[in-house]
């Protein structure tokens, strides 16, 4: 058995990025050398059951589509730009994975970018985590509405996203007007989920119906509903049952984040009920 690559990739990757997830990347690039075959990301082949190849997958897939996403419109606006950079940055992101997210950027910017290929193959290697298509499909979301703006270009783009990872029209409309109340929840708010959980945040009736939304809920739903809502959206954006089903663990700040605006959201929604 040969476990040399793998062995010498580890410390290579960890030296590298000084965190596990360029260790383990590390360890799947020994991989392929001790299969002897040649590593890029077109030449990913790993299935349900490689975890590094899917983390590879979904990082490296992540970003080239965010950069096609910002090409939609056919100009990649300042807004794109620092909604990517500001991302790498949250992500805390070594120089080294850094590299590879922005050569990724680029690439999704190029004319005749295989969009549908990667996304079947990127389907392919998450296999039934439909959880982690969601969290990939939400990023997208997030990429075209940074200017606060949808035009024609980028719901089209977004609807070929959705078709391909397997989410409807009606699907995609619900999960877009969920992160644009988030967003203006957030504005609203203007402050932590700390803070709202400590009682200290006014409330307005904007804000109150952006955290509805936010759950994907209506206000006239009843208590039991509301908070099955807000179990399965927590369930489904957990960090750690995340990682478990391939998110990269550099993107685990991402769910974080997205886990602390369905608590705050619930939390206020919660409160008016006291």
């Amino acid at each position: 058995m040969r476990i040399w690559g793998k062995v010498l990739g580890f410390l290579f990757g960890f030296m590298l990025s000084k965190n596990l997830f360029g260790a383990l990347l590390g360890v799947w690039l020994g991989h392929m050398f001790d299969r002897g075959r040649g590593f890029d990301f077109d030449g990913i082949t790993g299935g349900e059951g490689d975890d590094i190849a899917r983390q590879a997958a979904f990082f490296y897939t992540t970003f080239s589509v965010m950069g096609h996403v910002a090409k939609a419109k056919g100009k990649v606006t300042n807004h794109e730009i620092a909604f990517a950079s500001a991302y790498m940055d949250k992500l805390s992101l070594t120089n080294e994975l850094r590299q590879q997210a922005q050569d990724a950027f680029r690439e999704g910017k190029t004319t005749g970018f295989p969009l549908k290929e990667r996304l079947r193959k990127f389907k392919r290697i998450c296999g039934n985590r439909h959880d982690l298509l969601l969290m990939f499909l939400e990023i997208q979301i997030q990429v075209a509405f940074s200017d606060g703006d949808l035009d024609t270009k980028e719901r089209e783009v977004l609807h070929t996203i959705a078709k391909f990872l397997g989410y409807s029209a009606r699907q995609l409309n619900n999960l877009l007007e969920m992160i644009i109340a988030s967003a203006d929840f957030n504005q609203q708010a203007g402050q932590s989920y700390q803070q709202f959980n400590g009682g200290n945040a006014p409330t307005n009736a904007g804000q109150l119906e952006n955290a509805y939304k936010v759950l994907g809920v209506k206000q006239k739903d009843s208590k039991t509903d509301i908070k099955k809502a807000y179990r399965k959206l927590m369930s489904q954006h957990h960090p750690d049952k995340l990682i478990a089903k391939g998110l990269p663990p550099a993107m685990m700040e991402a769910a974080k984040e997205k886990t602390q605006d369905i608590q705050a959201a619930y939390d206020l929604i919660s409160k008016q009920d006291k």
